[in-house]
């Protein structure tokens, strides 16, 4: 999975914006939980929320279900934002290494040009480069269309965790081996999924049978000011925009 480059990140960009209607996105990032047995002496480092002992797969996803960048290894009883942050990937997101193209006028502006970002929901940390729905209820129209809108862009790494456990089916149960070994697992699979995804490209088959997992939604204090000031400009531009579908039902 090398790097993409400034016009690789683009072209990533824009097909985000041709099937979600979102500008500006070179990703949906999220954790998948995979499952494994007590490693020895490991005490609870591996067992997570829900109930299990687990290795994390932070993935970052592109418009085609495929994987920019995974980090895979990390204890099941640590957060999402937390891995995220201490992976390579987060690393050079947060410390804006990550040779993003520079920021561009959103479709159909004139003016204020804002940073291409990757989304997450709401257990990540905010910042210029990484969006998340904006938390709690009673939240104004405006706010309510960002959140749907995000959503719709965000689903696609949930729908790709579904793809790739259904099509490599040693996903779906433990994985009977060592932590180390298992790590290999479960990077061979993602980049197996990624050749599959090339080859045989996108398929509408693929995503009547995934099970989405439950998110847990943790609030992340201490966003910066920055991260903040884009999300309100991308909640303008949608709010102009009439994003709102029919009767859509937000909680």
């Amino acid at each position: 999975m090398p790097e993409p480059n400034p016009d690789q990140w683009t072209q990533i960009a824009n097909k985000f914006y041709l099937k979600t209607n979102f500008p500006n996105c070179v990703g949906a990032v999220d954790g998948k939980h995979i499952r494994c047995i007590k490693p020895i002496n490991s005490g609870s480092m591996f067992y997570n929320y829900k109930k299990y002992f687990s290795i994390v797969l932070m993935a970052v996803v592109d418009a085609e279900y495929s994987f920019i960048s995974i980090d895979v290894g990390a204890y099941g009883k640590e957060g999402d934002s937390t891995i995220f942050k201490n992976c390579p990937f987060g690393k050079k997101l947060y410390s804006e290494l990550l040779n993003l193209p520079a920021p561009v006028v959103l479709p159909n502006t004139d003016n204020f040009p804002q940073p291409f970002v990757v989304i997450g929901d709401e257990a990540f940390g905010l910042h210029k480069n990484l969006l998340r729905p904006y938390p709690g209820r009673g939240l104004t129209q405006k706010r309510k269309i960002f959140n749907y809108r995000l959503s719709r862009a965000r689903r696609y790494v949930e729908c790709a965790f579904g793809i790739l456990a259904n099509k490599w089916r040693v996903l779906h149960s433990a994985i009977l081996v060592e932590p180390d070994f298992a790590d290999d697992v479960i990077k061979a699979c993602c980049i197996l999924h990624n050749y599959v995804r090339r080859r045989d490209g996108y398929n509408f088959e693929d995503t009547l049978s995934n099970s989405l997992e439950d998110i847990q939604n943790e609030n992340n204090s201490g966003a910066r000011q920055q991260g903040l000031d884009v999300r309100e400009y991308f909640a303008d531009y949608f709010m102009d925009a009439g994003a709102v579908p029919f009767q859509y039902q937000f909680v």
